[in-house]
């Protein structure tokens, strides 16, 4: 589908807020005979009849929501970058703009190359054997070239955009072994405690160079999955007593002098390892000095993700990263997965964001730089211009569209296995409730929010329902 039309069909999918009469409803089917397909329904009375109720209690809050997105990759920001002036407002408009697009709040970005750029590089780049303890030679031009007027643009769509910033790997020279990637896989690919004060400036820089650039850097992760280790692209492996350290020691007390209120979070890996924020958590000094932790999808079950929270409710959590791909190539598999396990697990398990990995990749899953080879973007972008909206970009539009920044996540009945659910409660007001139904037959359901309204919903499909509830 061109990009054009991918708009034109998302601006006419929903109408603004402020002409709400009665229940809107969105519906994607596993079928794909419904793709966000509007639908409008009118409140009735209860209906004793029916058997299933979902409940929804606005008097109950949770966590408050900073929204949904995906990982502008140095190859995303380069296939975005690389069309006309044109169509890449069409396309971060399909992405940022809640009305013509998806209404992400939340954009991910590397610090220096990952497995999804055009080459291996850091910020500090230097000749073997050479050190810059004082970053003399730090530069964001790398990033000048795509990455950064790319999101300029889209905080030009939307300015209250939060963006999480992720380093996958220190400059060579700060590491044992002096190599961005695992070296030997014996520790040499690791930060080279010498240099973790001049790291710590290295995140500094990173952040006062985009400041400087008009894109505020909300939040930074200590280093993106501190457990995985590559020989093929930029990873650095971190113990939690070397992250402690470096988070409480070094990067907090670096951002306050440089009077940076950026937020930091630890681990930024998958859900099946609790033990290790737990144990970085476990310090005092670093609760003090952290925003929350980061998940990914890639292992474990999401329920860990409360395992911290209760240990300290206090401390925000974030969803970081989970990618499709052709592992998976069934629409209603993906459709069905990521609705149970992202956007309503992740949220249900006290996530404040829920991201994507790549924003965009072209048909052959790339540019890749020695990581994955068939992983899915958000949307694909053609070599000859096509736009072409996988899953994600339905999907994440269920929550995108409706629910805003600020939105809180409150009380509604679930029942695993049968039906599933997650609702919000706007800035404004309005409640947003996202259904799936999981199972192989359609399910008929009233909604009790001191209004009732009912709806049978296809097998294998979401809808979101958005409404005002009275005064």
């Amino acid at each position: 589908m061109k990009a054009s039309a991918f708009l034109l069909t998302l601006a006419l999918l929903y109408p603004q807020a402020g002409a709400m009469n009665g229940v809107q409803v969105l519906l994607t089917t596993g079928d794909q005979s419904h793709l966000l397909t509007p639908e409008q329904l009118n409140f009735t009375p209860q209906d004793p009849n029916l058997t299933t109720t979902i409940e929804v209690n606005k008097e109950v809050e949770y966590q408050t929501m900073e929204g949904v997105g995906a990982a502008l990759t140095e190859s995303s920001a380069h296939l975005i970058h690389s069309l006309s002036p044109e169509k890449q407002k069409e396309v971060l408009e399909g992405f940022f703009d809640p009305q013509k697009g998806i209404g992400m709040d939340v954009v991910r970005l590397p610090i220096g190359a990952s497995d999804f750029a055009l080459g291996n590089y850091t910020h500090n780049d230097l000749p073997w054997g050479e050190t810059d303890p004082e970053l003399k030679k730090f530069s964001l031009q790398r990033d000048q070239q795509a990455v950064i007027p790319t999101l300029q643009q889209a905080l030009g769509i939307n300015k209250d955009l939060t963006v999480v910033a992720s380093p996958w790997s220190a400059p060579a020279w700060m590491k044992v072994g002096n190599s961005r990637t695992a070296a030997d896989g014996l520790g040499k690919g690791r930060l080279n405690p010498e240099f973790e004060s001049s790291y710590a400036q290295y995140f500094v820089k990173f952040i006062q160079g985009y400041w400087e650039a008009g894109i505020p850097i909300h939040l930074v992760t200590v280093q993106n999955e501190p457990h995985h280790e590559s020989y093929g692209y930029p990873t650095m492996r971190m113990e939690f007593d070397q992250q402690g350290r470096f988070v409480s020691e070094h990067l907090r007390p670096a951002l306050d002098q440089a009077g940076l209120k950026t937020g930091i979070l630890v681990w930024d890996h998958n859900w099946n390892e609790p033990d290790y924020p737990l144990a970085v958590l476990s310090s005092e000094k670093v609760r003090q000095s952290v925003a929350g932790t980061a998940w990914h999808c890639y292992g474990g079950d999401v329920s860990n993700q409360s395992i911290v929270h209760d240990r300290y409710p206090e401390l925000g959590t974030y969803f970081t990263e989970c990618s499709g791909g052709e592992w998976s190539p069934q629409f209603s598999n993906n459709l069905m997965w990521t609705t149970q396990n992202l956007l309503i697990g992740a949220t249900r398990n006290w996530a404040k964001t829920v991201l994507m990995w790549n924003l965009a990749l072209d048909e052959e899953h790339g540019p890749t730089n020695g990581g994955c080879g068939n992983c899915r973007g958000v949307i694909t972008l053609h070599k000859d211009g096509t736009l072409e909206k996988n899953v994600e970009t339905y999907l994440f539009s269920h929550y995108g569209k409706v629910v805003r920044k600020g939105a809180k996540r409150i009380e509604s009945t679930t029942k695993p296995g049968e039906w599933e659910s997650v609702a919000f409660q706007n800035p404004d007001g309005s409640l947003a409730l996202i259904v799936m139904n999981p199972q192989n037959t359609p399910l008929s359901f009233q909604v009790n929010a001191g209004q009732h309204f009912q709806y049978s919903l296809p097998a294998q499909s979401v809808a979101t329902f958005h409404w005002q509830p009275p005064l």
